[in-house]
């Protein structure tokens, strides 16, 4: 009796990995929205046209900006879908990334934190193309949240490292 109670909780808890797959599919339709607003700034930029190579360099950078979300959000779909709920039986697509199926969760923080911080950096780049438009005070949060984020982009790199020399250690 008691072993059969164990099985059915050892069952739900494996197949409680599916509640996760509804934000997957929200991830998925984000990535939409994400779509809609990068069509929607090169709609803008092209009614505005100007030969003003600032403003040319800061479209650039949205766009960049938001190519890097997109790709961070696939990331974090595959590798998070593949980590946590199922295997993503896709055979030998040609089309298939090269890393789909090896990023493990401690490579997903870390593309994670690496794509943050390109993204604040992209910000914080836009924000030295428009100065007058902030504050001493502004600037300077920026830059402190943009040094947070490598900072801890560094830390979590270096736990990494420790916790492979230690598994290393014990083989």
């Amino acid at each position: 009796m008691l072993k059969n109670f164990e099985k059915f909780i050892e069952n739900l808890m494996f197949a409680s990995r599916w509640l996760l797959a509804p934000f997957y599919f929200g991830l998925i339709i984000s990535l939409f929205f994400l779509l809609i607003v990068f069509i929607k700034e090169i709609i803008h930029y092209i009614s505005h046209f100007s030969t003003d190579e600032t403003e040319l360099i800061l479209f650039i950078l949205t766009l960049i900006d938001l190519s890097f979300a997109g790709n961070l959000l696939i990331i974090v779909i595959f590798s998070g879908y593949e980590n946590f709920v199922s295997k993503i039986n896709i055979r030998n697509h040609e089309d298939k990334p090269e890393w789909m199926g090896t990023v493990d969760f401690g490579g997903l923080k870390l593309k994670l934190i690496s794509s943050i911080v390109a993204i604040s950096g992209i910000h914080l780049l836009k924000i030295f193309f428009g100065l007058e438009n902030y504050t001493q005070s502004q600037i300077l949060l920026f830059i402190a949240v943009h040094f947070t984020f490598v900072l801890s982009g560094v830390l979590l790199a270096y736990m990494d490292s420790l916790i492979a020399k230690s598994k290393l250690k014990m083989k």
